[in-house]
């Protein structure tokens, strides 16, 4: 049973994690080079314009008070209103949009991930030196060294333009209004809760590729954990004691193995996760979904700070949430943990 006190204790961490990560965003933008009132007025803007559109934006003001104004915002998870990218609409507006579709391709990626690289992983350390042990080990070794960028367009080519089973970008077919339906923005789950299963199996499709391009990485980066987790454990007394009491094997590397092998791999799942949330940029780019990672790279691009402000810290506390997440698992796992 996890104690309150253990999850409040964990809770109350957050706290700094989350201000030092706005400070420091607030501290980079500000040294960066560029003007943004500048950049809402236009080049051709007269100096007078400028200067009211600094003035509008609080520019003018002593920095202490900007960084005050802005701590006290980004609580409120208030980041003003886009310059370039969808100019007048707000961060929150912006970010709400494209969350859902970072988060679902990461949910996918990171069970097909899961899913593979841990009986994987159990069956390489269980059959030590065996032929599948060898043969796992080098398709996990592959899974870790071929980009994205590589496999994403070899994909493509085979399963949709050479065998043409599954369409090769975008979220759902465009002959669907998913905006009609939208509950979550997770668009597998909004089809479903509407009952269009027409819809949700052009969603579940589409999603199939990128889900899996991150899958293989996710489950190359679990499987190489794995084993080399449940080899130590393997090797401990109480799984020879267990052995020697006349304990299946299998009874044994699952009922007592398992569950401490999971505690080193419960943090790769956690930063893989945390790092997916924060946007598979070159998945969201080669099967033409924008997520928040290719917001945060063209927000950047055009210098539109708000938005760059916003995602970043959206990010550091989705982050901070997952790892919560995986602390409060660890406890689960060995109540040890909490002491």
């Amino acid at each position: 049973m996890i104690s309150t006190r253990f999850v409040l204790k964990r809770l109350l961490l957050l706290v700094p994690v989350l201000v030092g990560v706005a400070s420091l965003v607030f501290a980079i933008l500000h040294l960066s080079p560029g003007d943004p009132a500048l950049t809402i007025a236009g080049e051709r803007a007269s100096e007078e314009f400028v200067q009211q559109v600094r003035e509008s934006l609080g520019l003018n003001d002593p920095i202490w008070v900007q960084y005050g104004r802005f701590l006290v915002d980004a609580a409120q998870f208030e980041f003003g209103e886009s310059f370039i990218i969808q100019r007048n609409t707000p961060v929150s507006e912006v970010l709400t949009n494209k969350l859902p579709v970072t988060l679902e391709l990461a949910i996918y990626g990171q069970l097909i991930g899961i899913s593979l690289g841990i009986p994987l992983g159990i069956l390489s350390a269980v059959k030590q030196d065996s032929f599948t042990d060898h043969t796992t080990r080098i398709g996990a070794l592959a899974g870790i060294s071929v980009p994205i960028f590589w496999s994403g367009p070899l994909l493509i080519l085979l399963f949709a333009q050479v065998l043409g089973w599954l369409p090769t970008s975008g979220r759902i077919s465009v002959l669907y209004n998913v905006e009609a339906i939208r509950v979550t923005g997770l668009v597998t789950v909004d089809t479903l809760l509407a009952g269009e299963w027409e819809m949700f199996i052009s969603a579940a499709r589409h999603m199939i590729l990128p889900a899996t391009v991150i899958g293989i990485y996710s489950m190359a980066l679990i499987s190489r954990m794995m084993r080399s987790s449940m080899l130590e454990v393997i090797r401990q007394d109480y799984m020879r004691t267990a052995r020697a009491k006349g304990q299946g094997a299998k009874i044994t590397v699952l009922k007592h193995g398992f569950r401490n092998a999971m505690i080193p791999v419960i943090t790769v799942i956690g930063i893989q996760f945390g790092g997916l949330l924060g946007g598979a940029v070159l998945t969201e780019t080669v099967f033409a979904i924008g997520g928040i990672g290719t917001l945060l790279v063209e927000a950047i691009k055009v210098g539109d700070y708000p938005i760059v402000q916003g995602t970043v810290l959206t990010f550091a506390f989705l982050f901070t949430l997952v790892n919560l997440g995986v602390d409060i698992t660890y406890s689960i796992l060995d109540p040890r943990i909490e002491q």
